[in-house]
């Protein structure tokens, strides 16, 4: 008898999540990277609740206008 792995929960979004977070062009600020890497480690670690509190922390960054995302220097 073999068993099938299991995965972890998944975004029922589908991805469409990220395709929303994503920047035009992939340029993202010095805390856009931190926050997406920090977002990165806590899903491999299985910490949803940190995950999310990334991506809220995301997006209050990106709405605040300290967010240099996508912007010329």
């Amino acid at each position: 008898m073999t068993t099938e792995p299991t995965s972890p929960p998944h975004d029922d979004t589908g991805g469409r999540r990220a395709a929303q977070n994503a920047q035009p062009h992939g340029a993202l600020c010095r805390p856009c990277q931190e926050l997406a890497l920090a977002e990165a480690v806590a899903k491999a670690e299985y910490d949803w609740s940190k995950a999310t509190d990334c991506r809220v922390l995301m997006k209050r960054h990106r709405e605040s206008g300290e967010c240099m995302a996508g912007q010329s220097v």
